[in-house]
């Protein structure tokens, strides 16, 4: 599940295409040679990073019970044993949404705080829940339920550190410098 792409997301991308390879923003396709196909290409994977992680995220909240009548017993299993109400539905619906137009920091945020409010054991819990839920729906019975919500909620959680840290509004040229200047000791 990919976020869409929208124009606010990709002004990053092209404020580094046109610093780093001199393209102007209304360059016409025709007048590209091979060396600034390539160069786009190279600016473009290094900014993909974010967009990837939060489209893996959503991904992750795709496998869970829909939100609907069907799934309410699930959420509301994973609400008293995990212990936060930040991962309920109708808390995390404005940031999915936001996650769907190509914007997952707040969703990330989110989910970092509530995997942080959880105790080991409601952690447990909730894995247990969690993997339940996917041995059902992925048809998974030989593998057991806990380990797979484990490995599911390590796996969020990695994956909204990852949309975090793409989300890098420093990188410009004086951070490039100051960066090399650090490890070059000048």
């Amino acid at each position: 599940m990919l976020p869409e792409v929208r124009p606010h997301v990709s002004t990053a991308l092209a404020d580094q295409l046109e610093h780093q390879l001199d393209l102007t923003p209304h360059l016409e396709a025709g007048r590209l040679d091979v060396e600034g196909i390539a160069g786009i290409a190279v600016v473009a994977a290094a900014h993909s990073d974010g967009y990837a992680a939060t489209g893996h995220l959503l991904g992750l909240l795709a496998a869970l019970p829909a939100p609907t009548k069907a799934g309410e017993r699930f959420w509301s299993d994973l609400w008293r044993s995990s212990g936060t109400a930040y991962l309920l539905p109708v808390n995390m619906k404005a940031q999915v949404l936001r996650s769907l137009e190509g914007e997952g920091t707040a969703l990330a945020r989110q989910i970092l705080s509530a995997v942080d409010e959880m105790t080991p054991p409601q952690r447990v819990a909730a894995g247990e829940v969690i993997g339940q839920a996917l041995a059902e729906s992925d048809h998974l019975p030989d593998l057991k339920t806990q380990v797979i919500g484990e490995l599911w909620l390590r796996d969020l959680e990695l994956t909204a550190w990852r949309v975090l840290h793409a989300d890098r509004r420093w990188d410009d040229p004086d951070g490039r410098q100051a960066f090399l200047a650090a490890w070059t000791g000048t």
